[in-house]
């Protein structure tokens, strides 16, 4: 009698946690788990304890129990028990969850990396940077501004300050340091506007052009543009939330392909007066990019020798889907300083070291405020012109992701400033202020 109220109650206990969550949401959280395990683990070389009690202990997600198989390098998470989600990780091209029919039939193409250690001092070598002592900067104020952003609220885990070219202020947490990858969640939507911005550059696409849709020609979604795409001004249905089971969720931890999520969803306003934030739509730029290199190495390769390796952005991984297209929306990994390059090639007008990747005009329009956008938005990047943050400059404008991950670039004060951590808790425009009170 007891075996069977026992078993009973176990019944009653998975059957009300199945109706509590759903299965969906267990798969989403399982997901979740194995992909950023996986990803800490392996590509950012952080143990598997670290991970369980930094990245993924935060509700829903530290409902999962989470493994390791370090010799296949896979990360196993498991919702109750009752769903198991697997993530594996692939040189080169990082990790990935994978599904029930995936079989590995063959090494997958790696991006070509072009990673030469050059011996000259940050921003543009390997070398240490060179300290520079500025007269007319408060370091006692920018230290004591920067150490605020260390505590349990905040949840920061790196911040450095390029002032000039130079670095002069950089902290991290315990458990990171300068060479530590860090995961730019959606700053990943920068890079793939920049790639943009190079083609652009080099006269092989127009922004300006209809969206290359096939599935698109034969009805109102011909009309929209790469630039309506990049303005995330598509009038595309899209639900971009992190907390249920939205468009966003499902095709970061459902999808093979998620250039596809945006790509079948209907119209439900007007392109370039319909603004509205979407992963989907960045992901379907990544296979937008796809289509313009006669082969898939090609593409791979596009994003590091033209940019990311150009740059000497050399710790910088941009993950892949199940299906080989870079996750463009969401998934790209750098140290603070290599995140902080994309930051001053931007400062400098797409000029790197005497050889220009893209012009100042890319730059006008990339941080040109999207209509509808109250000013915040321009292509694939975020603005401060309308005043979000109001004590810091209104030409202030900033790659950003979840959970806090920021580069802000201000153009007159001659600043790039990263951020990155677990929370937006952090009161950014006091920080900001601060920084830039500190440099008279």
């Amino acid at each position: 009698m007891k075996f069977f109220l026992r078993t009973l109650l176990s019944i009653f206990i998975i059957v009300s946690i199945i109706i509590f969550f759903n299965y969906s949401k267990l798969n989403i959280i399982a997901g979740y788990a194995a992909k950023n395990t996986a990803s800490s683990v392996f590509l950012a070389e952080r143990d598997a304890v670290f991970t369980d009690t930094t990245d993924t202990n935060f509700s829903p997600i530290d409902l999962a129990s989470n493994s390791i198989n370090k010799e296949e390098k896979t990360a196993t998470s498991s919702a109750f028990g009752l769903l198991t989600r697997k993530a594996v990780y692939r040189e080169g091209l990082g990790s990935v969850l994978i599904t029930d029919d995936y079989t590995e039939t063959s090494t997958p193409l790696i991006p070509k990396r072009n990673t030469p250690n050059i011996n000259i001092a940050f921003p543009y070598g390997n070398a240490n940077h060179k300290d520079t002592i500025f007269p007319n900067i408060e370091y006692t104020k920018l230290n004591n501004v920067v150490n605020n952003m260390f505590n349990y609220t905040n949840k920061t885990r790196a911040v450095l300050v390029v002032y000039k070219d130079k670095i002069i202020a950089e902290k991290y947490d315990t458990g990171f340091t300068k060479d530590s990858r860090l995961l730019g969640w959606s700053m990943t939507k920068s890079i793939t506007s920049t790639v943009f911005g190079i083609l652009q550059c080099q006269g092989k696409l127009n922004v300006k052009d209809p969206a290359p849709i096939d599935e698109w020609k034969n009805d109102d979604r011909k009309n929209i543009t790469i630039h309506n795409l990049l303005q995330m001004n598509s009038g595309l249905a899209w639900d971009e939330d992190y907390n249920t089971i939205s468009d966003v969720s499902k095709m970061l931890f459902l999808e093979n392909d998620m250039t596809k999520s945006q790509l079948k969803k209907p119209l439900t306003g007007k392109p370039n007066e319909s603004w509205y934030y979407s992963s989907g739509t960045t992901n379907l730029l990544s296979g937008i990019l796809h289509q313009q290199f006669a082969t898939h190495q090609e593409y791979l390769d596009f994003w590091y020798t033209d940019l990311i390796d150009k740059i000497g952005m050399n710790s910088m991984i941009v993950e892949t889907d199940l299906s080989g297209n870079y996750v463009g929306s969401s998934y790209s990994w750098a140290t603070a300083r290599d995140w902080s390059k994309l930051g001053l090639l931007y400062l400098h007008n797409g000029q790197w070291n005497g050889e220009s990747l893209f012009d100042k005009d890319w730059v006008s329009y990339a941080t040109t405020p999207t209509p509808g956008s109250d000013g915040s938005y321009g292509a694939q990047i975020w603005l401060n012109a309308g005043s979000t943050y109001p004590d810091v400059p209104k030409n202030m404008y900033s790659f950003n992701g979840y959970q806090g991950q920021n580069v802000f670039i201000l153009p007159d004060e001659e600043l790039v400033i990263v951020r990155l951590g677990l929370t937006k808790n952090a009161d950014v425009n006091e920080f900001l202020s601060g920084v830039i009170d500190a440099i008279k």
